[in-house]
């Protein structure tokens, strides 16, 4: 197998309202705004949003990001609106498995942005980019089943569900909670 650091693939792409792209540096202050603004959805689910507490932080959120998509070990990707300097969300491709290749999409929404469909545009763009692009044979969603909103997501972007894991994972408040598994696999010939 080709060692993933030599894989070439672009940084940046476009879908019909978005720029999805690496992080790059300087995106610290939007990417700290947006997390910042969107601390009430997203610490019941994820923990790592308390690591923003400055636009510093963020900022190196940013660099760390951009050096393992350098390195092919995680693509975090930002999606912009087209045009603008407005960060709507964050996604990216993770757990991957370069064998396969597979990977699992994880997603969040600015919460100014959310309800206009940006992250299903988003992933459904995400998932496209890693078939076309990685040769990805799996793409997987992985979400509580009380994450309602990231299930619809999964469910709007034509992932499948597979199953659920029970007992599978502690929620930020330490409880033992379940886990949704949703795929996509490439189009049929």
């Amino acid at each position: 197998m080709r060692p993933p650091i030599l894989r070439d693939f672009p940084e940046a792409f476009q879908t019909e309202r978005l720029l999805i792209r690496s992080p790059m540096p300087g995106d610290g202050p939007e990417l700290h705004a947006a997390v910042r603004e969107s601390m009430g959805e997203l610490l019941p689910w994820m923990p790592w949003p308390r690591e923003h507490g400055t636009v510093e932080d963020s900022e190196a959120s940013a660099r760390g990001a951009r050096a393992r998509f350098l390195a092919r070990t995680e693509l975090r990707m930002h999606f912009f609106l087209k045009g603008t300097d407005t960060l709507v969300g964050s996604s990216g491709l993770h757990r991957i498995d370069w064998e396969v290749p597979k990977f699992e999409i994880g997603y969040w929404c600015r919460t100014g942005m959310t309800g206009r469909g940006y992250t299903t545009e988003a992933v459904r763009g995400i998932a496209a980019f890693a078939f076309d692009a990685l040769a990805a044979k799996r793409v997987e969603i992985r979400c509580d089943p009380l994450n309602r909103p990231s299930a619809r997501v999964a469910e709007r972007a034509g992932f499948l569900l597979e199953g659920e894991l029970r007992n599978d994972a502690l929620g930020t408040d330490g409880s033992v909670r379940n886990t949704l598994v949703f795929s996509t696999i490439p189009p049929g010939p």
